[in-house]
């Protein structure tokens, strides 16, 4: 979403220029769909890699801003001898650079945008063939990669904080560093607060069933529970667990003993079994965290891992 929000900035200067990443080869540093976006004034915003590659697509950039020509950027990071390469990686990256501009292209930023900040995933399909402009599809599509690139965008992942104690104080600034949406639920209005939470984009001072309601559309919630009690535990898990789109991660901190009373009481009500094994609890990657801050690290790194299919291994152990 950060990307279309630049974008939109741009597009109020004028002219913008948006580089997509459509295919790799091996070793790279960025995913297929990594975008960047050069304004009118040639300022770049986010990344395709950086480096050699990056500055290659930054200068092709500028020819697009002014003829309008789409075009692709091959980025050659093989390596190889006695060829002109952008890096050693050990791949390759092509990379779409088209100009939008104009009242159809803000309106088709501002519908991005719209359907994201909702929480709904929104399919957008860029043609290749250099004539026609990029549209929404209702349904994910599948086209000949050769004549589109379809990628179905995802609203940001969002992070609801239970309990707005000194750990969630601490975690709101790691998640929102990390690119999460921020939402904190407290019945205390002294601890939930604008003031305490600059970082979140909804401050919801009321009960945890309330909250949950308010956020039942949202297709990529993450949930922290670093609450004040066993009790707002309880009742947050009971009311997460039964969400209809269900929760891409739930995290409850605590000892192991406070997580098996949890667990327990959960057994007692209607709830499937099953279902407590999709909770992380305790909470975070064992770091040997003790601070606030450190937890708030360790909930972090935990986060990514889940978003990310990581391992949570020591790279070390990877060499």
């Amino acid at each position: 979403m950060n990307c279309f929000q630049q974008l939109a900035h741009a597009l109020d200067i004028g002219p913008a220029v948006l580089a997509t990443v459509t295919s790799i080869t091996g070793s790279v540093p960025r995913e297929v769909g990594a975008r960047l976006v050069v304004d009118a004034n040639g300022q770049a915003f986010n990344t395709v890699g950086g480096g050699a590659g990056e500055a290659k697509v930054l200068r092709q950039a500028q020819d697009v801003l002014k003829t309008g020509e789409k075009q692709f950027v091959e980025i050659d990071l093989s390596g190889a001898p006695q060829r002109q390469t952008q890096g050693i990686c050990g791949g390759h990256m092509r990379v779409w650079l088209e100009r939008w501009q104009g009242e159809a292209a803000k309106s088709l930023v501002d519908e991005i945008l719209r359907q994201l900040q909702q929480g709904q995933a929104v399919t957008l399909v860029t043609p290749l063939d250099g004539a026609n402009a990029p549209y929404l599809s209702e349904d994910a599509v599948e086209v000949d990669a050769a004549i589109a690139f379809v990628q179905t965008l995802q609203p940001p992942p969002m992070l609801l904080i239970v309990g707005a104690g000194h750990v969630g104080l601490q975690l709101a600034k790691v998640a929102h560093l990390i690119g999460f949406q921020v939402v904190v639920q407290d019945d205390r209005p002294e601890w939930a607060n604008a003031d305490l939470y600059p970082q979140a984009s909804q401050i919801l001072a009321e009960p945890i069933d309330n909250a949950i309601t308010t956020l039942a559309t949202h297709q990529n919630l993450y949930a922290a529970l670093v609450t004040r009690g066993y009790t707002y535990d309880l009742e947050a898990l009971q009311h997460l667990l039964q969400r209809t789109i269900p929760c891409q991660y739930i995290g409850m901190i605590g000892s192991e003993k406070r997580v098996r009373q949890v667990y327990g009481a959960i057994a007692q009500t209607d709830i499937p079994r099953e279902k407590l094994a999709t909770i992380y609890g305790p909470i975070g990657l064992d770091i040997g965290a003790l601070t606030p801050e450190e937890i708030a690290v360790s909930i972090g790194a935990e986060l990514i891992m889940v978003q990310r299919g990581g391992t949570g291994r020591s790279l070390s152990l990877n060499a």
